[in-house]
């Protein structure tokens, strides 16, 4: 099914229920870890995420419905700003589910699957994404980073498989987000919206990144270099924490990361100031797959 990976351990006793909730989506679905990871049944439907909070709910309910009885425990891959230990999230600052804010929504997960609340777990997205890979990789190094790009930067750092989120190895949080790149929030050179600002900027269209990645494939300059551009000052802000991190193995996933063959070669360059030659660079094997086999595995990894 998947490129990378072998007999996993640990393993889970049962299948596992994971929901993935993204910026647009959210999927139900049924994973097995062994012998290899695989999604055994999955229900998605697309979300508002400004939209009213009984709309939203009702759309999180009919995802879940296909497949809640297949299921006796589920792990939940939800955006921050989230307690996840609560199941409550404030959303501050991201302009999105604003109207879930402050609801708890592990005792509302609890009522639509029909489980004790014990049984319903939280994780961040962008770690559920990088433990799926991590899982999945033939190395499976205890010294691993993931990079999801998208609407935004996410980030895991992982030892063993288990987040490091403090210290002096990681940045605050662990969030790359929050780094900067010529004195300039990071997401500012490297994310949906920074991506098709200069492409706008630099004369062209406005276009979705597929469309400039396709524009860059048919040979247009333009679209090359902001895409080359941005992939370089990625790795010219991470390269720094890498080192740092002592990684071994880092990984690129999340949408973008489907046009490695046109910026892999510049966040590799973006690299080469800082000491993480003997580390492995590849992009995403799971893609959307990814947070849903992270999520299961977060749990035989607790157990």
């Amino acid at each position: 099914m998947y490129q990378l990976g072998h007999s996993p351990t640990p393993t889970a006793a049962h299948p596992a229920g994971v929901i993935d909730i993204g910026g647009s989506h959210i999927t139900a679905a049924i994973v097995e870890l062994d012998p290899t990871p695989r999604v055994l049944a999955r229900s998605g439907a697309a979300i508002d995420t400004h939209g009213a909070r009984e709309k939203l709910l009702g759309a999180l309910h009919a995802a879940v419905s296909n497949v809640a009885a297949s299921a006796e425990r589920w792990t939940i891959a939800m955006p921050g700003p989230f307690d996840y230990e609560r199941g409550i999230g404030t959303f501050d600052g991201v302009a999105k589910f604003s109207t879930l804010a402050g609801l708890d929504l592990r005792a509302q997960f609890s009522s639509m699957l029909g489980i004790d609340q014990s049984r319903v777990s939280f994780i961040n997205d962008a770690i559920a994404y990088g433990t799926g890979e991590w899982f999945v990789s033939d190395a499976r190094p205890a010294r691993f980073v993931c990079i999801t790009l998208g609407t935004g930067v996410g980030s895991a750092f992982l030892d063993g498989g288990r987040p490091v989120e403090e210290g002096r190895s990681v940045p605050p949080h662990g969030w790359a987000h929050l780094l900067e790149v010529g004195g300039a929030p990071l997401e500012d050179a490297v994310s949906t919206r920074a991506i098709r600002r200069r492409y706008a900027e630099a004369g062209g269209d406005d276009l979705s990144v597929r469309e400039i990645a396709g524009h860059a494939r048919a040979g247009e300059s333009r679209a090359s270099t902001v895409l080359t551009t941005a992939m370089h000052e990625l790795g010219e802000a991470l390269g720094p924490w890498i080192e740092r991190f002592h990684a071994t193995e880092v990984v690129v996933g999340g949408s973008m990361s489907r046009s490695w063959d046109l910026l892999g070669a510049a966040f590799e360059d973006g690299l080469r100031d800082h000491r993480v030659g003997t580390a492995t660079i590849r992009p995403s094997v799971l893609f959307d797959d990814a947070p849903l086999v992270g999520c299961a595995a977060s749990v035989a990894l607790r157990h």
